[in-house]
């Protein structure tokens, strides 16, 4: 899970994390164009922070 966790979210230079929103490749002719459209965007990690710290180390080896 460490890794796979790693994978989908990254650290910016402040320090905060970020991911991708989801369900943005698949069955994109149901979604409405503005909904598409604000996906585009990345999202702030909303986990509780004691679980995104054990990660953390991998992370920001990743990012250097």
């Amino acid at each position: 899970m460490q890794k796979s966790f790693a994978k989908r979210i990254k650290l910016t230079k402040t320090g905060k994390f970020v991911r991708r929103s989801m369900a943005v490749n698949h069955f994109r002719t149901r979604k409405s164009t503005n909904n598409i459209r604000h996906k585009r965007k990345t999202r702030g990690l909303d986990y509780p922070v004691k679980k995104v710290l054990d990660y953390a180390a991998t992370i920001s080896q990743r990012v250097q």
